[in-house]
């Protein structure tokens, strides 16, 4: 998490002098430009769009302004833009088209009824 400490860009430095490849995640609360100074050095930025804790929460819809400013800030770099949070058909939906291309669902597809029906549901 970029909100973790004071020194994000020698955390990732470490990661990826060990041969890891190397991510950051954002909390609903923090800005999309507080990443922006470490792009050459991830691989994958995670938008959180629930306050980390736990499962079932709802999905809070400013983040995808976030999502959309950040994939502008990525441009052509091979890095992946996750979504997790409060992901269901219609917000898996939204997040695509604000440019995320990995989203995490777990209630979506855990709560109820078949697993395969749930992510086909995301899916379509």
């Amino acid at each position: 998490h970029a909100e973790v400490g004071n020194h994000l860009d020698r955390s990732l430095q470490m990661i990826r002098s060990l041969g890891a490849k190397a991510g950051v995640s954002l909390n609903p609360a923090t800005q999309a430009d507080s990443i922006e100074f470490v792009l050459d050095k991830v691989d994958l930025i995670l938008v959180m769009t629930v306050n980390p804790g736990f499962g079932g929460q709802s999905f809070i819809s400013s983040q995808l302004e976030k999502i959309t400013r950040i994939r502008s800030m990525i441009g052509d770099a091979q890095i992946e833009l996750q979504v997790d949070g409060g992901i269901n058909p219609k917000t898996a939906k939204d997040c695509i088209l604000a440019g995320a291309n990995v989203l995490v669902a777990g209630s979506a597809v855990f709560r109820s009824g078949s697993y395969a029906d749930n992510i086909a549901a995301l899916r379509g």
